[in-house]
């Protein structure tokens, strides 16, 4: 069962009380020739996912929406909405639980952390048929978290913040639309990659990023003007294009 409604930020809103992946249906519509923006949401997953395939639990009470937008930038600039995202959520979950706004870090590439711990996850995602389309999966720990994770996990509500995920949205989607100004279609990527850097976890620490084929430590220094990771090891600077971060000091 789903409504629609127009009221989300002034993007249609499409919501669902139980989908298997907010992000699935995003990329269906879109090769069914769906136009964005247009935002899905879902009070409950039965598939939800993260990056690598990774298994998303999606218990009723936490947020997942994805954001369909069409054609919104030259398609190799399209990653760098990663972290235009993760600036709008941060700004969205400061201003509905400002009590845990001074403990949000972004962690690179992808995930929200508070204290240290991940709060919730941005997975985006791609359709070139039959028009170039970006679909930007949100998860937030609203009231329940996952135990036993690899990389440690938390939510709002054990931090004493009761937020609502409507109200969550709401102010997601006002602040994705005044990031997606700010980012102009990738124009102003390097006022998003200096907002970015403002609120990283880890920058100036030793961290320990894992590849497909090794993992290696070294000094988190930043990001190039393509959104790559900066680490500087025993062998010099390295540039990571894609992995994940542990061990953020």
């Amino acid at each position: 069962m789903n409504r629609e409604a127009t009221d989300l930020a002034g993007v249609r809103h499409i919501t669902y009380e139980t989908l298997g992946s907010t992000n699935a249906e995003a990329l269906a519509r879109a090769r069914a020739g769906e136009r964005g923006a247009l935002w899905i949401s879902a009070g409950t997953q039965d598939a939800g996912r993260g990056r690598r395939g990774s298994i998303w639990t999606s218990p009723k009470g936490n947020l997942y929406a994805t954001l369909l937008l069409s054609d919104p930038s030259p398609p190799a600039l399209a990653p760098q909405l990663s972290f235009v995202a993760a600036l709008a959520l941060h700004d969205a979950v400061a201003e509905c639980a400002p009590q845990v706004g001074p403990l949000l870090t972004v962690k690179w590439p992808n995930d929200l952390l508070l204290g240290g711990a991940k709060l919730a996850g941005i997975l985006i995602e791609g359709e070139s048929d039959p028009a170039f389309a970006v679909v930007i999966g949100f998860g937030v720990n609203c009231i329940a978290h996952p135990p036993g994770t690899l990389y440690p996990a938390t939510d709002l509500a054990e931090a004493g913040a009761m937020v609502a995920p409507v109200h969550l949205l709401n102010a997601l989607a006002v602040a994705m639309q005044a990031r997606l100004t700010q980012w102009a279609r990738g124009e102003g990527f390097a006022a998003i990659r200096a907002d970015w850097l403002k609120r990283a976890a880890g920058l100036g620490k030793e961290i320990r990023v894992r590849l497909p084929e090794r993992e290696f430590c070294g000094r988190f220094e930043g990001l190039d003007d393509a959104g790559h990771l900066l680490v500087r090891g025993p062998a010099g600077l390295a540039t990571v294009t894609a992995g994940e971060v542990f061990d953020l000091g």
